[in-house]
């Protein structure tokens, strides 16, 4: 896998909507925060609104690629997740992004453009977007700084929930399961080789997760993972047959035979650990450890 040089203090930083609209209040912030140890760009269009797109297909699609061919980038960050990127994947070029490797940070509905790089072969960061960062949270920000200026760093991830004991190591790749989904429905998504796949997701009902696990599962996309680990599953509800998550969690990946680890701090939460996808991941399910080389 290409690993982008690290960031240093005085690099510059891309931010795109390539998804929703956002609150801008919030964007704002995290802009400024940003502007306090880096040099940010972002076009005018960053603050359009089409519906619940962040301006037209179009104005999305030439800012990414415009942010994708910057030269003198050292990141693109996502102002916030939500929904649209699908929409424009095909019409990326990822070719200047491979010429001149730069960190793509994010998550949500950035997922889809995670799946594209680890199919390309680079890693990118799945991390709070601009919005996330203009929460105002000290550690969070000084963890994000750290898996972008220091990408070499070893994470390590302790006391995390076993739902099916075991040990794996692999390429970590995935994200959020709605865009996972949707992801395998256009041919899309084809996990690495013996991957360790993180998955996530905020405000489903469990019988879509249920859904969603399950059309995976068939299609035979999850043959060749050696572990899962899973983050939050926000706002997610046992809808009107209460029947909780985490009990679909276990029933539809258990079967798998996989090791499988729970609770990792990472997600639509207030947690959101920075990790980088496409790196070597080692989990221990006795243990309930994860560590990404």
């Amino acid at each position: 896998m290409i690993r982008p040089p690290p960031l240093e203090p005085g690099s510059w930083v891309r931010v795109v909507a390539p998804s929703s609209p956002f609150d801008r209040t919030l964007v704002r912030r995290g802009l400024a925060w940003l502007g306090s140890r880096y040099r940010v760009r972002f076009s005018p269009g960053l603050f359009a609104r089409s519906g619940y797109l962040a301006g037209e297909d179009a104005r999305r699609t030439q800012e990414l690629n415009e942010a994708l061919a910057d030269r003198e980038a050292g990141a693109i960050v996502a102002a916030r997740g939500g929904y649209g990127l699908g929409r424009i994947t095909p019409e990326l070029d990822l070719e200047p992004l491979l010429r001149s490797p730069k960190w793509l940070v994010g998550f949500s509905d950035l997922t889809a453009l995670h799946l594209e790089l680890s199919r390309a072969g680079m890693m990118s960061l799945h991390a709070h977007n601009v919005a996330g960062l203009g929460r105002g949270d000290a550690g969070a920000r000084a963890a994000w700084c750290r898996a972008l200026e220091q990408p070499e760093a070893p994470i390590v991830l302790a006391g995390l929930t076993s739902l099916h004991a075991g040990t794996a190591s692999g390429p970590l790749c995935g994200g959020n399961l709605t865009v996972l989904f949707a992801a395998q429905a256009a041919g899309r998504f084809r996990p690495p080789p013996g991957a360790i796949l993180l998955l996530e997701d905020i405000g489903e009902t469990s019988y879509r997760i249920d859904r969603m696990l399950t059309a995976l599962l068939q299609s035979r996309a999850l043959e060749g993972i050696r572990g899962i680990v899973l983050g939050e599953f926000t706002d997610c509800s046992a809808g009107k047959y209460q029947v909780p998550t985490e009990q679909v969690l276990r029933e539809r990946l258990c079967g798998l035979g996989v090791p499988i680890l729970a609770d990792l701090p990472v997600g639509h939460g207030r947690r959101n650990v920075p990790l980088r996808l496409g790196a070597q991941a080692h989990l221990d399910a006795s243990r309930g450890t994860l560590q990404l080389e």
